[in-house]
């Protein structure tokens, strides 16, 4: 690990930044430019402390999984992305350097920079990034106080087909009539998802797990329904705001491994009220549930 390039990366990269460049309101004039060490903290999911130690040189070793989130608070390309492993002592997986698709070891995603590009600019309607098979990768404070915060969880929990099959509280984000209809739609696009990457494991990992502890999910597999995701419209039963239907547009990446998904209502109905309602309540009290 070499601490001292370590540290000059990283300082570089975060003052080349700006608060509205990751979707964050500027506030109170900067004596510098570029983000704060307390912003790329929160966005990377650690403590102040820790990054400002990694920045004066002095910390300790990051872990695979704390790299990878280094490398989309700080919004990195792919070539700067391999660069931070290797300052860090390691070495970015072959799946990544592949490009097919950018995952490291321990399953965290390195987010298409188009994508996040496209997130950190939508501030008034919920949006976030996911897997073709269900990982939640990104999403603003919309999106979080909608469908829960994923990312103040364990990694594990931020699949959103996991929750929906092991997570009885999770389906309570949704309106109990449509739960089937959910769950159904989510199988048939991981089996699609399976059949058109046999040679990424992740999915296919998935599938083992949850045939094997959820009977629900083993029989909808067993049906081999297929159906790839696409914009359509969708009910939220949110515990404050109350019934929300919005619309879910897509937008793929390139390789079409990872998607935004932008939800929006109608104007001059009850659920765009209620959307413009949430944007004042904010995260106030919310447990997460990490689904959408």
């Amino acid at each position: 690990m070499d601490r001292t390039e370590l540290a000059d990366f990283l300082r570089r990269s975060r003052a080349r930044l700006s608060p509205a460049d990751v979707g964050l309101t500027g506030g109170a004039r900067r004596r510098t430019p570029g983000l704060r060490r307390e912003e790329v903290a929160q966005l990377a999911g650690m403590s102040a402390d820790y990054y400002a130690r990694l920045e004066q040189a002095r910390g300790p070793r990051p872990s695979r999984q704390m790299l990878a989130a280094l490398a989309r608070a700080l919004r990195l390309t792919e070539d700067e992305r391999d660069h931070l492993f290797h300052l860090a002592g390691e070495e970015p997986s072959p799946a990544h350097r592949r490009g097919d698709p950018a995952y490291d070891r321990e399953g965290a995603a390195h987010v298409r920079p188009a994508l996040l590009l496209i997130l950190d600019r939508l501030h008034d309607t919920p949006a976030q990034v996911m897997s073709d098979f269900g990982d939640v990768l990104a999403q603003n404070a919309l999106a979080a106080a909608l469908v829960g915060d994923v990312f103040s969880g364990p990694p594990g929990q931020r699949n959103i087909v996991r929750r929906m099959f092991t997570d009885p509280a999770a389906r309570e984000l949704f309106p109990a009539e449509d739960r089937d209809g959910l769950a159904r739609g989510q199988v048939a696009n991981l089996r699609a998802v399976l059949a058109a990457r046999p040679e990424d494991p992740r999915p296919a990992a998935l599938v083992a797990e949850l045939r094997a502890s959820s009977a629900e999910f083993a029989r909808l597999w067993e049906a081999h329904e297929v159906a790839v995701r696409r914009s359509s419209s969708k009910r939220f039963q949110h515990p404050v705001v109350g019934l929300l239907e919005l619309d879910c547009e897509l937008l793929l990446s390139t390789e079409h491994d990872q998607r935004l998904i932008v939800y929006s209502a109608r104007p001059g109905t009850d659920s765009y009220e209620r959307l413009r309602l949430l944007r004042v309540v904010g995260l106030q009290d919310l447990t997460p549930s990490g689904l959408g």
